[in-house]
């Protein structure tokens, strides 16, 4: 895997684009799923694309488009009145930079397959004293050789989710390639996610814990262990006929779903590969969509946060034994605990600000397998590779461009961890398969 060149800006870098007629100026409130500390980054996307439409046209369609979805031109502040964030709703404008890369789209795929460090140069560093201060918008296209483009996209993760960076996303691509209405209208507010006027916790969220409580009282915080060295990202492709002969490991007792089984499996094989005490109680948070969970439904066009996170529990030897179904069991049970109820009660219970996601013991996923990303099309075409700019401990499940049915897992863990980790994900394999497939590790 080799470094990037180096990006080459021309003239003054970046621009600011803003709406193109007149926006509502007001603060939008942000729910108690948009405002915890969690979402406190930008959600970074990297796209290939073999044909560049005009960066005139990019900047002309984004600041049409920026009239519908305005608070993405505003500014992250922290409300005067209850401490909680909320957008400024001002016009600044969104971040675009513009730079060249001599290298062609195929040498790209070639030299580097996988998030590294030296993909950081295909986003502009917005110079920035916390978090906050960074627009919720900031996106880079960078021109190649061959006349492909890379599209990089960072989106505040407290304004929109992955469904609302999707819907976002399209509506951009939708606006530079027509003049017709769009196809969704955003929705902007939150307030059918307020918290109830005496707020009620009355589910258990396993998922989360308390900054008050002493971190000394976990055996072993697996968060901490991997982030204090040196990570290397790994991307394993589960093609359609690898997932059913992942699936068919549980059945006929167990009929699961695509992620089910591969969160499962993921699980497993995360849990073998950090060689954790047997009796050490781990977890699987994984993103569930709630749009259509709670009554009445979140309406149409909804892009914040509509998620929150499910929570399986189970002890280290129930998941090293070779066999999925207790994992997938518990995904399972996990899922069907996210109902209406659950999540205003989860929505009161982050009204407690010592509240914070526990990820001490917890393999994190987050699905963006489903969210039709990968279709994006400007009017050159879909994109040859769709994926994260950066690779973290948190697991992405990634779609893969030009193959609906396939999906990439993706994670970052210490090199000696992800080599097991790489054995364990194709070992329900037998040695035929593992000899007439290669489409894991890349």
């Amino acid at each position: 895997m080799q470094e990037l060149p180096d990006c080459l800006y021309e003239g003054k870098q970046p621009t600011l684009i803003t709406p193109s007629s007149p926006t509502p100026n007001h603060s939008l409130y942000l729910s108690n799923l948009d405002d915890h500390h969690f979402l406190r980054f930008s959600i970074k996307y990297l796209y290939l694309f073999q044909k560049s439409p005009s960066p005139q046209t990019l900047k002309d369609s984004l600041s049409r488009v920026l009239v519908h979805y305005y608070p993405l031109a505003g500014r992250i502040k922290v409300s005067d009145v209850s401490a909680k964030l909320e957008v400024d709703c001002n016009g600044e404008g969104a971040v675009f930079a513009e730079a060249f890369m001599d290298i062609t789209c195929q040498e790209f795929l070639e030299l580097s397959p996988k998030p590294n460090e030296s993909w950081r140069k295909l986003l502009f560093k917005v110079q920035a004293s916390s978090f906050l201060d960074i627009p919720p918008l900031v996106i880079q296209v960078t021109h190649l050789r061959c006349g492909g483009m890379i599209l990089c996209t960072a989106i505040n993760h407290c304004l929109c989710d992955g469904i609302g960076t999707s819907q976002f996303l399209h509506a951009w691509a939708h606006a530079n390639t027509t003049n017709a209405p769009l196809p969704i209208q955003p929705f902007h507010s939150r307030h059918m996610l307020d918290p109830r006027d005496s707020p009620r916790v009355t589910h258990s969220h396993h998922g989360f814990t308390r900054t008050t409580v002493d971190d000394k009282t976990s055996t072993f915080n697996i968060c901490k262990y991997l982030q204090s060295q040196p990570l290397s990202p790994t991307t394993l492709t589960f093609t359609q006929p690898l997932i059913l002969r992942l699936k068919k490991t549980c059945a006929p007792s167990l009929k699961c779903t695509t992620f089910e089984a591969l969160a499962a499996h993921t699980w497993c094989s995360w849990a073998r590969s950090l060689d954790l005490p047997l009796t050490m109680q781990v977890k699987l948070l994984f993103s569930v969509n709630v749009r259509k969970k709670l009554t009445p439904e979140l309406a149409q066009g909804y892009y914040g946060n509509g998620f929150v996170l499910a929570c399986a529990e189970s002890k280290v030897q129930d998941l090293v034994n070779g066999n999925i179904y207790h994992a997938v069991k518990l995904v399972q049970d996990a899922k069907a605990r996210i109902t209406d109820a659950y999540v205003r009660s989860t929505i009161d219970l982050l009204e407690d600000k010592t509240v914070k996601t526990d990820v001490s013991c917890s393999l994190v996923i987050s699905q963006w397998a489903k969210l039709g990303l990968e279709e994006l099309d400007f009017g050159g075409g879909k994109p040859m590779y769709m994926g994260s700019l950066t690779s973290d401990i948190y697991c992405l499940f990634l779609p893969v461009a030009g193959s609906c049915d396939a999906i990439r897992v993706q994670v970052s863990l210490p090199e000696d961890v992800v080599k097991r980790l790489e054995y364990y994900m194709v070992k329900f394999l037998d040695a035929k398969d593992k000899e007439e497939d290669h489409s894991f590790a890349q």
